[in-house]
Order: C-alpha cells, then structure tokens, then sequence
C-alpha cells in the first residue's frame, strides 16, 4: 500500500499536463480547466505533505534495514521534489490565483495576483479579500456570493486593464479565486467593431448610388435583361439591409444603458400584426393575442426593431397555410413577449448558435427568404440594453416560439406611470 501511494507521482505529472494545456487554450473554458486543475494539485499538495509527515517516524523506525530505508528515502526525496515542482507550477501561472479561507481571508497567492489584483506579500497574507480589492467591481461580486463568473471588468489599480474571474470551493468551507488578463481580446473586440463600423459606413454611399441607378433602368427598354435586372435590385436591397443591421449592431455594442421611456405595448402590438400581415400577403393566418396591460420601460426604437425581427422571421420561415401567433402576456415574475409559428422548426443542436452574426441553420433557406443573418443579434443585443432575455422553443417539424422576457423592474402599471412621468418633466 505503501508502495502504491509513493508510486502516485504520476498524477501530479498528469495534472500540470492539464493546467498547462488550460492556460494554452486562453479562453474561458481553458480558464475553467486551469481553475479545477489547481484545486486538484493543491489537494494533492496538501495530502502528500501529510503523508510525508506521517511516513517519517516509519523511515526512521526502520533505519535498521538499510535498503528499505534508503529505498524509502530516495522515494520521499522524489515526492519532495514533485512538491517543489507544484509549488512552483502554480506560483507561475499566468492567471491570478488566490486561495481564500473559510472566512474569506487570503492564505496563499501566486505572483500574477501581485501584478493583476495588486496583492503584496507578505503584507496582504490573512487579510479579508474585500478589503484588498475595495472600490473594484471584483469586491462588489464577491460580496454578492461570487455565484457566476464575472466576465470582462476593469481590474484593480489598473484602468487600462480587463479580467474575467470565477470562484470555486476548495477543500473544508475553502474558496480559490482566479483571474485571467483579458485585454488582449478587449482591445481585439474593439477592433473588431470600429472595422464593421467604418466598413459599414463606406459601403452605404456606394450601395446606395448602385441601387439608385438600378431603380432608373427599365426592364421593358430590355426585356432579355428583366430577370437579371430583378435579381440585382434584389441583392442590392439585400446589401443595404444587411449594411444597415452592421450599423445597428455596432451602435447597440457601443451603449451601455437605453433611455427610459414609457413604450406603449397596445399600438406597438397592433403595428407588429401589421407588419406580419403585409409581409404574409395572406399567406398565413396571423393572431394577435394581448394578455396584460403591461407597458415596457425603454427604448421605443430597439424594442420595435427586435420584436419586429423575431415577427418577419417567423413569416419567412413558415411555410404558406402555416400559423403565427404573437402574444403578449404577464408571468409570475414579469411579462413574455412571444412569437409562436407552425414553420420548419429548428434542430436542437442549433438553437445555442443562433444569436451569433451571420449564423445559418440552413444557408440556402435564409438566402432564399431574403435573411441578412443579423436580426437574433440584434435581437439579443436589444433584449442585453434592457436586462431581459431571449428564450427559444423550437422542435423540428413543429414550428418554434421565441420569446422576449422582461423582469418586473421594467414594467409599467398606472401606478409607476405617474412615478416615471413625475421624473420626467
């Protein structure tokens, strides 16, 4: 048993395996992995000093067997210097790691904590963490529990600087911290969004001159040339919208909070059932079903385009005799905006992917109903500005529901009418 215990160096081994191939990965989930990985060698850490402290008085009570005893030396000197090698494994991450006591006091910390959460030794060994990372957005999560990681936020003392931290258990009532420098990918998605903006903009003049010149053309001066002339009115008007929906993607990825105004749920509603119906051309039966008098708090404009994305969605991709059904209604919690259709539906495998740009279930049904790929981000942008959600049912076959979700705290009765109206002369 002895012998099979010592032998264990092999997991040690495999575990800074696994802690390096979570900091090459550099990404949330490779930063998950680093975070289990050392909680498991500082499990292990702990367990084989122990067993180092327990074996001792067992090497010395047999120092009178001379080969045993130099046999289990050699072994001891082995697991001392795979302790060493841990110890030092995680000294050197390039993530910030702390480990926290039961009464959240700090024990023990690596050197990226001194540079990225601005952590001294020895002077900050058995401080309360709190107070070590007072007025940053970290102090303030961690004292709300710490329960979901906290993505992208400005890190201590440093400005210029972005970090994403997650919190995990660790041994009895522990806690261990880790942070991870992202302003690397900050400033690449800052890049990412001036280039769509600026490529935007300049493609707007030129689209618009093209398709104008298009308009001036008459397929009957040329009959031969009528199909393509059609066609390339119809690409070019699907070139400006998808200019467009990049424009109002980087607009809404640049805000940080909409205006509170009180939008008016009824004619919104009806201008929805409209819209769906003039879209349909009687290809559809379309239902409007109004639950609650709920009006929203926000920004009459966003919230209009995003419900109007998910009503024109549903008329393209619904086939012709199909149903939509558009329904406002209150729950427990708040009120659920939702469009119901009879259409294709959408394989579950797809459903986690939709909000992302250009994403295509099927891309020669979204090239054929006229989609730019763009309407669920704009969708799950406008729906992030105003603290609700996007909730998507789909079974293939079936149809689909997809549903805006607001909390309680945006929604507006007689009562917080006048209360919004007094603050706003």
């Amino acid at each position: 048993m002895l012998d099979r215990f010592l032998a264990s160096w092999r997991l040690p081994a495999a575990c800074i395996a696994l802690l390096l191939m979570g900091v090459a990965v550099g990404t949330l989930v490779g930063a998950t992995l680093s975070a289990v990985t050392l909680v498991a060698l500082l499990e292990i850490v702990v367990l084989l000093s122990l067993f180092r402290h327990k074996t001792r008085p067992m090497l010395q009570s047999s120092a009178s067997t001379r080969p045993e005893h130099d046999r289990l030396m050699t072994r001891t000197r082995r697991i001392a210097s795979r302790l060493r090698d841990l110890r030092s494994a995680a000294g050197t991450l390039p993530d910030a790691v702390v480990l926290l006591d039961h009464s959240w006091h700090v024990r023990w910390f690596n050197h990226a904590a001194e540079d990225l959460l601005g952590l001294k030794r020895p002077r900050d060994r058995g401080r309360l963490i709190e107070d070590l990372l007072r007025n940053s957005e970290l102090a303030g999560w961690l004292a709300d529990g710490a329960r979901e990681p906290l993505n992208d936020v400005t890190a201590p003392n440093h400005p210029n600087r972005h970090v994403t931290a997650t919190l995990l258990p660790f041994g009895s009532r522990q806690r261990l911290l880790l942070a991870r420098d992202t302003s690397h990918l900050t400033r690449l998605e800052q890049i990412r969004r001036d280039f769509v903006a600026n490529v935007s903009h300049e493609l707007r003049t030129p689209l618009t001159v093209i398709h104008g010149y298009l308009e001036l053309l008459d397929p009957e001066d040329v009959p031969e040339l009528a199909p393509v002339l059609d066609e390339m009115r119809a690409q070019s008007k699907r070139m400006g919208q998808i200019v467009e929906d990049l424009l109002t993607l980087s607009r809404l990825e640049t805000q940080d909070h909409v205006a509170d105004e009180q939008v008016q749920m009824v004619p919104l509603l009806a201008s929805l059932r409209k819209e769906a119906e003039a879209l349909s051309q009687g290809r559809h039966a379309v239902t409007l079903d109004i639950g609650t008098s709920y009006d929203v708090l926000g920004s009459p404009k966003d919230l209009h385009s995003a419900f109007s994305n998910l009503v024109s969605n549903a008329v393209r991709y619904t086939p012709t005799g199909g149903r939509i059904a558009i329904r406002w209604s209150a729950t427990e919690d708040g009120a659920r905006f939702a469009v119901q259709d009879s259409g294709f539906g959408i394989p579950a495998a797809h459903i986690a992917r939709l909000t992302e740009r250009f994403y295509r279930v099927s891309s020669s049904r979204s090239r054929d109903s006229g989609g730019t790929g763009l309407g669920l981000s704009i969708v799950k942008h406008v729906l992030n500005l105003h603290q609700a959600r996007l909730s998507i049912e789909s079974e293939p076959g079936k149809g689909s529901t997809f549903a805006c979700v607001f909390g309680s705290e945006r929604l507006l009765d007689g009562t917080r009418m006048q209360e919004v109206a007094g603050h706003h002369p």
